[in-house]
C-alpha cells in the first residue's frame, strides 16, 4: 500500500491504460493464435484495475489526492479557555469537536466520492465493451475449431486411404499377384549363341 500511496489521481489512470496494454502486446505476442482471448483478458485486466482503483479512494476517504480544490476542514472552536465557567464547557468543546469531525468525515468523503465513481464508471465501462469482444471471441473460436476438425477429418481420410492401399498391396503380394521387376537376375539369363565344340 506504501507504493499506491506515491500515485497521484491521474498516475491512476495512466497504469490502468498501460499495464493493460502492455500485457495485451506481450501476452498477444506469446500466444497470437489465441489473440480474441487476449483482447478479451486485456480488456478484463483493465476493468479490475479500474474497480480496485475505486475502491483504494474510497477506503482513503481523508486523502488529499482526492480533496485538491475542495472545501477545506473545519475546526470546533474551543470554550475551555473561556474565563471563570471555561471548566465547565469541558464537555461542550467535546461535543462540538465530534460534530466538527463528523462534517470532515462527510467533507472528505463528498470530496473522494466523484473520484472513486470516475474509476468505478470506467470499469463498468469496460465490462459493458467486454460483453461483444466476448461474443466475438466465443465466434472465433468456434470457426477454428472448426476448421481444425475439418483439417484433422481430411487427414484422417489420408491415413485412412494409404491404410487401406497398404491392405491391397499385401494381399497382392499374399496371392502371388504382382509384377515382374523390371530387370533381369542372372538366372533368368539364357544363352542365345552356339555354344562351342570341341574338335570343331
Amino acid at each position: 500500500m506504501e507504493l499506491l500511496g506515491n500515485i497521484s489521481r491521474d498516475q491512476f489512470h495512466i497504469y490502468s491504460w498501460g499495464i493493460a496494454a502492455a500485457f495485451l502486446l506481450v501476452v498477444g505476442i506469446l500466444r497470437w493464435r489465441s489473440l480474441h482471448w487476449t483482447v478479451f483478458g486485456s480488456v478484463m485486466l483493465f476493468a479490475a484495475l479500474n474497480a480496485g482503483a475505486g475502491i483504494y479512494v474510497l477506503n482513503h476517504v481523508g486523502d488529499s489526492r482526492w480533496s485538491a480544490g475542495g472545501e477545506p476542514s473545519q475546526s470546533a472552536p474551543s470554550f475551555a479557555e473561556t474565563p471563570v465557567v471555561g471548566e465547565y464547557l469541558v464537555p461542550l468543546d467535546s461535543a462540538l469537536q465530534a460534530v466538527v469531525g463528523g462534517m470532515n468525515e462527510f467533507l472528505a468523503f463528498k470530496q473522494a466520492l466523484p473520484v472513486a465513481l470516475e474509476f468505478l464508471g470506467t470499469s463498468g465501462s469496460a465490462l459493458l465493451v467486454s460483453v461483444p469482444v466476448a461474443v466475438i471471441a466465443m465466434f472465433i473460436s468456434f470457426f477454428v475449431a472448426r476448421r481444425r476438425k475439418a483439417d484433422f477429418e481430411k487427414y484422417r481420410a489420408t491415413v485412412d486411404q494409404l491404410k487401406d492401399e497398404l491392405e491391397q498391396v499385401k494381399l497382392q503380394i499374399a496371392a502371388g499377384n504382382f509384377a515382374f521387376p523390371a530387370f533381369r537376375t542372372p538366372d533368368d539369363v539364357t544363352d542365345v549363341l552356339p555354344r562351342l565344340t570341341r574338335g570343331g
